[in-house]
């Protein structure tokens, strides 16, 4: 039985509801003066190839000196900085990167990524892309989560049950995004598809790591009766 990207978000969203994802500390973005945007700019760049534990260890290292905003990134010394993410390993490249963000916003934007989140959403992508160690999922996250702008994101989780279930698609990041963006957009406006981009991908996430895993847990997942991986197991 085929499911759509519609479907699948009915089903997951009856199963875990509103994850309120990308997380912010707003209170001390607040009390900083600072963007809080950039918090979330400085995750999409920590997550890569870790766990989001390690990511908030890192990330509370850096509130802790303050080091939470384009200025203070781009000022503070990179061996400096190594230390302070070391938590979320391979902290000398993702260092490098967010040092190269920070500068990239400052010799471009002034600083104000108002100013960058302005511009029409292919050129925002173009841009994110061609910055080193930034590829499709990194970029898409930051344009959803920090940008607010409807694109789906796509990760090895959402790969994995579209190829599982399967969905009618080809298992490629551009196959997928498209799928999914051209589907749910027959049924949201453009704020609507912004809310759900960011949910769906949430609750892909929770599904991916605690039932969809390579190991899975079918019978607890609540895509079983539609999914031809699980109905191959038990035949």
């Amino acid at each position: 039985m085929k499911i759509t990207p519609q479907k699948l978000y009915e089903i997951l969203n009856n199963r875990f509801g509103n994850l309120d994802w990308w997380p912010m500390d707003g209170k001390y973005h607040k009390k900083n003066g600072s963007d809080q945007r950039f918090e979330v700019i400085i995750g999409a760049i920590l997550t890569q190839n870790t766990a989001w534990s390690n990511v908030e260890k890192a990330i509370s290292s850096l509130k802790s000196q303050k080091v939470l905003d384009i200025n203070s990134i781009n000022k503070i010394s990179i061996k400096e900085l190594q230390k302070l993410i070391k938590s979320s390993g391979f902290f000398n490249q993702k260092a490098e990167r967010l040092k190269n963000l920070a500068l990239f916003f400052i010799q471009n934007y002034q600083g104000n990524l108002d100013n960058f989140f302005k511009k029409d959403i292919n050129d925002v992508r173009n841009e994110l892309l061609s910055l080193n160690g930034v590829g499709p999922e990194t970029a898409d996250s930051i344009i959803l989560y920090a940008g607010s702008l409807p694109i789906f994101v796509v990760d090895a989780y959402t790969r994995r049950i579209c190829e599982r279930l399967p969905m009618n698609t080809e298992i490629s990041y551009e196959a997928i995004q498209n799928y999914f963006e051209k589907e749910l957009a027959k049924n949201y406006t453009k704020d609507g598809l912004i809310k759900i981009y960011n949910n769906l991908h949430a609750m892909i996430v929770i599904l991916g790591k605690n039932y969809c895993k390579k190991n899975p847990k079918c019978k607890e997942c609540p895509l079983d009766k539609y999914c031809n991986y699980y109905k191959n197991l038990i035949q």
